[in-house]
């Protein structure tokens, strides 16, 4: 075989290999973790589980950090960009699990409304929130996003929490976080996106 096809051929099985490699990773499905750091090594979390199972997961060396905050329904006014956990009861009506207010710079952050694993038939809604009105049973809050709206009705037992900017240092032992994580090549976890409670607050999306 000529010296020129080989090395064509080469290259050709290389960049298959390659780009077969970005798809799997586009295709990992996001593991939610959601716990207490139990201890910290450079980029390497041990975290306690809701489970009560603990689980090693690296952070990227560009790994975003929020802050998350616990602030009062009164201190989000419509026009807000906000995201909700919602449970559907049986007459499919939306209770609030959790409503938290994103900063400005994340307005458009995963616009629409999909489904979340917090608890059977939950669900997260990412919206402007057009109007609040009062009712017998909560605040009737109507979100509004690209190609849909959804009412859903906030409790006295809703959390209510903000998105702030957070740092590494804000990753400590007896911390509660949710990390988005995905399963490399080898079977580790890997985060890129990690909500930490201030304050000892637990994150309650």
């Amino acid at each position: 075989m000529p010296p020129l096809r080989l090395l064509a051929i080469c290259l050709a099985a290389s960049l298959l290999t390659l780009t077969s490699g970005f798809a799997d990773v586009r295709q990992s499905p996001v593991l939610r973790v959601r716990g207490m750091i139990e201890s910290i090594n450079g980029d390497l979390l041990i975290v306690k589980k809701t489970d009560g199972h603990n689980v090693t997961m690296k952070m990227t060396p560009s790994a975003a950090i929020t802050g998350v905050e616990e602030i009062a329904m009164s201190d989000i006014a419509p026009g807000a960009y906000i995201g909700v956990t919602s449970v559907a009861d049986a007459q499919g009506n939306q209770k609030a699990t959790e409503v938290h207010l994103f900063p400005n710079s994340l307005r458009g952050a995963g616009e629409g409304t999909r489904p979340w694993d917090t608890a059977p038939n939950s669900s997260m809604t990412n919206g402007g929130l057009d109007k609040m009105v009062e009712g017998n049973d909560g605040r009737m809050l109507t979100v509004k996003y690209r190609g849909g709206e959804k009412q859903i009705v906030v409790t006295p037992e809703t959390a209510v929490v903000k998105l702030v900017p957070g740092k590494r240092s804000d990753l400590r032992e007896g911390a509660k976080i949710v990390a988005a994580t995905v399963r490399t090549a080898d079977g580790a976890l890997e985060t890129s996106r990690v909500s930490v409670g201030l304050n000892g607050l637990t994150p309650p999306m």
